[in-house]
Parts: C-alpha cells; structure tokens; sequence
C-alpha cells in the first residue's frame, strides 16, 4: 500500500527517536515532485515537532555555467557528472555533526544558478531531509553519500507523466513546443531512466503519480 504524506512523517518520526540529527534522503527522477514533497513532508514533521525539521536541496549543487561550459557540459546541465557531489557530501558531514549552523547553496530555477548561502540548517533542525535526482546513483561518487543517510525514499512516477510534466516545465520558461519536447525526451527523460535503473533500493518506495 503507497503511504499518504502523514505515514511518511510518522515513519520518519518514529524512526528518527530521539536522534540528535536524523538524514532522510528524498531521491527520484526530474520532475517527480521532489521539492514539492520533500516541502510538504517538512511541514508536517514541524506540525508535530515544530521548528525540528528542514529541507537540503541537492539542485543548489548544481555546477556553475561558467564551470560547464569550458568542459562542453552545459547541453546535459542536469546529469549527474554537473553536480559538485563532493561538495554536497562535505556540507552534510557538518550537517551531521549538529554543532553548528551550516549554510548551503539553493538553486534559482529562473536564473539558472546557485545561490551560495541560501539556506541555513540550523542545531535545532533534527530532522534533516535532502532531495534530489542522484542521490541514491550507484555510479561514480554517488554511492559515498549513502553513509551519511539515516532513511531513503525513493519516489515511482510512471515516464509518460514525467513527460508532461516536464515538457510544461520547460514550456513555462519560455521554450517553443519543439524545444520543449526536444528537452524532455533527448535530456531530461534520458537521466529519469538513469535513476530508475540504476540507483538503490530505498527503505520506501513512494508513488507519487497523482
């Protein structure tokens, strides 16, 4: 049976005890809903322990155009070779610790770039949830992150519904019909099906399709 968003959080905190920092690691393909879950399942956790729970995006890891793009990388901006994986792994190693606040990057879909600093996880903040695409990848860096998790869930979401959802995505920023099906399914479908084959078996398995 799918779990609705107030089982997750009663999993997570039943999970979590009384651990002074507890990682949930929130992984899926492009446009799964990610952000929009990992938000949600926030305000619940703070619903029953207010002010415990916060949210680290792995989009903020994002690499730089100006880094990409001597290295011919800004046409696949999104595969997993694009992410400072091992800067990502730093922060949650202080993030871990629980001694101090620690400031991470928080990726402004508009403009296309990090903010550095965007976002502050605080001591108090015990319930700590990361999201993004490649973070359960057992390729290249990725599988080194996995230590640092405490639980994992993984979100299904069944390909023709990414689609949608992302050729509308790129639609809304301003890309012509053509573009944004050239997008979807010649970039962003190609690493969905990446993550798909290729990351770990989470603790829980989501669906979010609706």
């Amino acid at each position: 049976m799918n779990p609705n968003i107030h089982e997750v959080a009663e999993r997570v905190l039943a999970a979590a005890g009384e651990s002074r920092r507890f990682i949930v690691a929130l992984a899926g393909p492009p446009a799964a809903g990610k952000s929009f879950l990992s938000g949600w399942l926030c305000r619940e956790l703070n619903a029953r322990r207010p002010g415990s729970a916060a949210v680290v995006p792995m989009d903020g890891y994002h690499y730089d155009n100006a880094v990409l793009e001597p290295r011919g990388l800004v046409p696949v901006k999104g595969a997993p070779e694009t992410f400072d994986c091992d800067g990502l792994r730093h922060d949650l190693e202080r993030i871990r610790c629980a001694d101090r606040p620690v400031a991470v990057p928080v990726f402004d879909r508009p403009l296309d770039l990090a903010r550095a600093g965007g976002r502050l996880i605080a001591p108090e903040h015990r319930l700590v949830i990361v999201e993004g695409n490649y973070l359960l990848l057992d390729q290249g860096p990725w599988p080194a992150l996995r230590e640092l998790f405490d639980m994992t869930l993984f979100l299904e979401v069944p390909d023709e519904l990414l689609e949608a959802r992302l050729i509308q995505r790129w639609r809304e920023m301003g890309q012509d019909p053509a573009g944004a099906l050239e997008r979807t399914r010649h970039k962003d479908m190609l690493n969905a099906r990446l993550i798909k084959t290729a990351s770990v078996t989470a603790d829980l398995h989501w669906s979010a399709g609706d």
